[in-house]
């Protein structure tokens, strides 16, 4: 069953009843004016206590899939590959797809486009990038390729607010990392978030939207919040920065994409310095409107389910994404070749290559740690895992992406610099 014109019911089979999937049941249920009814949730654990009707559960996908009343299913589960199926399954019997789930999307982009544009029935998933921020539809709609320089922001709640309990309570990272699990904003598994996964999902997903580029997040540098050691929050604090994980791409001078997501060093007049707890920033910039600023809840179910319930609202206009920039305009390239400056902490003199360093700014070493802040070619982080062994941390600096010409006395300066 399509859905055809404003009138037409939306009748929803949901996938997952978790935090997300039940704050969207029940604004539904307080929202009449969508025209909009779950009729049959899927779950995985029916013995769970459930504040919904016993009825309107079952544990059978088919049930879903194969009820032609149902014109709309949502998939909001964790399981990245069982929701392939899923959301493949539903856009081959040609009913409209709402996801959630930003790594199965980042990680199947390609062959996702491919069944939209065969079966032409809309998948929408602004909800897998940022919650509660129009993100994915202001990048599709508004924003041309051509003019649009750059994109950083902080895109995972959950390690900004852990982050946030160490900057401003003085927590450790284990301190920090419990309170934001007691507080429902990240998993009792909290790799995805914390060693950066969840966020380089979600720059794959922007980039396509952003410059028409469809990668995989493999593909792109990153790294999370769990390297970071106690003297770089000591760092940060002398000189007046903020420390956030922040997601970036911006187009360098030969029209080719820099991409990458690491922790950062924030100076106040950034917009994301302000940016605290578990809220979402991002910054875009374009050559005519210079830079704009999103903000709002990253994380939580209703700020998620806010995401999900617009999706389901613009079905109703026959909304689909167009991917124009992919479609219709010259796709962009993902680079490695632009220089960063950085800050590397370690606790051994001899445990970071000294040649990987184009320039040295700073060097410094105590009896606890060891750290340089210097400009690098990109290549050396993309070919090499060195700043992620001997329990190293690398954080970009506030102008991170920086115009460098090597000079020919470098390995000299290098040689006195760590001699």
């Amino acid at each position: 069953m399509s859905i055809q014109n404003q009138q037409t019911k939306l009748n929803i089979g949901l996938f997952g009843f978790g935090v997300v999937g039940e704050s969207l049941y029940k604004v539904l249920q307080s929202n009449s004016s969508l025209n909009a009814q779950i009729s049959k949730v899927c779950i995985k654990h029916p013995e769970k206590k459930r504040n919904a009707p016993a009825e309107l559960f079952t544990t059978n996908p088919e049930d879903i899939l194969k009820d032609e009343s149902i014109n709309v299913v949502v998939e909001l589960i964790d399981d990245s590959e069982a929701a392939l199926h899923i959301v493949s399954t539903a856009l081959s019997n040609k009913k409209a797809v709402v996801s959630a789930n930003k790594k199965l999307i980042a990680e199947h982009q390609g062959s996702l486009l491919e069944l939209q544009q065969i079966y032409n029935t809309p998948f929408l998933y602004e909800s897998a990038c940022c919650a509660s921020i129009p993100v994915i539809r202001n990048l599709e709609e508004y924003y041309d390729n051509d003019l649009l320089q750059g994109i950083n922001g902080i895109v995972n709640g959950s390690t900004n607010y852990i982050l946030t309990r160490i900057s401003e309570d003085g927590l450790d990272f284990a301190q920090a990392l419990k309170l934001a699990q007691d507080e429902g904003f990240a998993e009792s598994n909290p790799a995805l978030d914390v060693e950066g996964k969840d966020a380089v999902n979600k720059l794959t997903i922007l980039l396509t939207h952003a410059y028409g580029l469809v990668t995989h997040p493999e593909t792109i540098v990153h790294t999370g919040i769990h390297k970071l050691h106690e003297e770089d929050a000591i760092y940060a604090k002398e000189k007046g920065y903020e420390i956030k994980l922040v997601a970036q791409a911006k187009k360098l001078e030969d029209g080719k994409i820099a991409a990458f997501v690491l922790p950062q060093f924030l100076k106040k007049d950034s917009q994301l310095y302000n940016v605290r707890n578990e809220y979402n920033g991002v910054i875009i910039e374009s050559g005519l409107a210079d830079k704009q600023f999103f903000y709002g809840k990253g994380a939580g179910g209703f700020p998620t389910a806010s995401a999900v319930l617009s999706d389901l609202s613009a079905l109703r206009y026959d909304y689909r994404y167009e991917y124009k920039k992919l479609r219709y305009q010259q796709p962009a390239e993902l680079s490695n070749d632009f220089y960063l400056r950085v800050y590397v902490s370690f606790d051994a003199l001899f445990q970071v290559p000294h040649e990987i360093f184009e320039h040295i700014d700073e060097w410094s070493s105590n009896n606890r740690r060891c750290s340089v802040v210097g400009i690098i070619h990109f290549s050396k982080l993309v070919n090499n895992d060195w700043w992620k062994q001997n329990n190293t941390s690398l954080l970009v600096l506030p102008e991170a992406i920086v115009p460098y010409t090597p000079k020919k006395s470098v390995q000299k300066e290098r040689e006195l610099v760590f001699a």
